[in-house]
């Protein structure tokens, strides 16, 4: 009796910590949301004295026909892939050849996250400096090509201007997810890698049949914040548009959402793609997590 108790004192103690989170979540989270898909089937205009509106679906109608909605899903796919893939396979290389280093182990931890701490407006603003006519990036590209005096347009040339805002992305939080990764192989026993030098495996025997495999809840975890964060991204695409660059190949859907609620002042159709998005969002990382429930490795 005296141990059930304890439980429930436990328990109740439990509940006062997760209260003030819960209450959060539910004000500035699930309201917000829920709110949103709510006046998706309004036509309100911000600003607009006359009362909103019903049409049903009319709103979705509009916008899965909307050839701005499908430019925006394309520039967002070609954004997250080009972002996506090479943040998680170099963040975990990177990892590892931390992990794996006995010098340097902390100067290299601090190289790759610096960039992290900074604010995305920030890190646009030093790489639009970069990406400048007459800046760093046009002298590294010169010299390696042997193209002296040629303005690689970073800002205005569409494929250049997609790869500008991926760099940017990649420069800013690979060391956020390395550090993750570090964490991650710092908890791979230390019993099993000695069994492991013991059995006379060399080094990628170790990586790929010992470290990898026990990395698979770290790999997923990393996988899906850097793919949701990916479908996210707007910052660098905001700051790009407003100093001169050409909208359409970096209008991301988030940036869409905010032209269209904030320029154009139409509410629902901007709730009508974050709904939308959210679908694409949580799609994805449901099929990421069905395909990891299998990869259990246990030692």
């Amino acid at each position: 009796m005296k141990s059930i108790g304890i439980e429930k004192k436990k328990a109740r103690w439990g509940y006062v910590f997760v209260t003030p989170a819960l209450l959060l979540f539910l004000i500035f989270s699930l309201y917000p949301m829920l709110n949103a898909f709510y006046n998706t089937f309004f036509n309100i205009k911000l600003l607009s004295l006359r009362p909103p509106k019903f049409v049903g679906l009319k709103n979705y109608s509009y916008m899965l026909s909307s050839s701005g909605f499908w430019n925006s899903m394309k520039a967002t796919a070609i954004f997250s892939l080009g972002a996506f893939i090479p943040l998680s396979l170099f963040s975990l290389i990177f990892g590892l050849i931390i992990t794996t280093r006995l010098r340097h182990q902390k100067t290299l931890q601090l190289l790759f996250y610096t960039p992290a701490v900074l604010s995305s407006v920030v890190a646009a603003l030093i790489w639009m400096l970069i990406f400048d006519p007459r800046g760093i990036g046009n002298s590294v590209v010169n010299f390696f090509l042997r193209t002296p005096g040629v303005d690689h347009n970073w800002l205005t040339n569409t494929g250049m201007l997609r790869f500008s805002t991926v760099t940017i992305y990649l420069w800013k939080y690979i060391g956020y997810f390395t550090i993750i990764y570090v964490t991650g192989i710092a908890k791979v026993p230390t019993s099993i890698l000695e069994a492991a030098t013991i059995a006379g495996a060399s080094a990628m025997q170790t990586i790929r049949l010992i470290i990898l495999p026990l990395l698979r809840p770290t790999t997923m975890m990393v996988t899906i914040v850097t793919m949701l964060n990916s479908l996210k991204s707007f910052s660098t695409q905001y700051l790009f548009t407003q100093r001169g660059a050409p909208l359409e190949p970096i209008d991301v859907v988030t940036l869409n959402i905010y032209n269209t609620a904030m320029r154009d002042l139409k509410i629902s159709h901007a709730c009508v793609m974050s709904v939308l998005l959210f679908l694409v969002m949580m799609s994805l990382t449901l099929v990421r997590m069905k395909s990891s429930e299998k990869d259990v490795t246990v030692y």
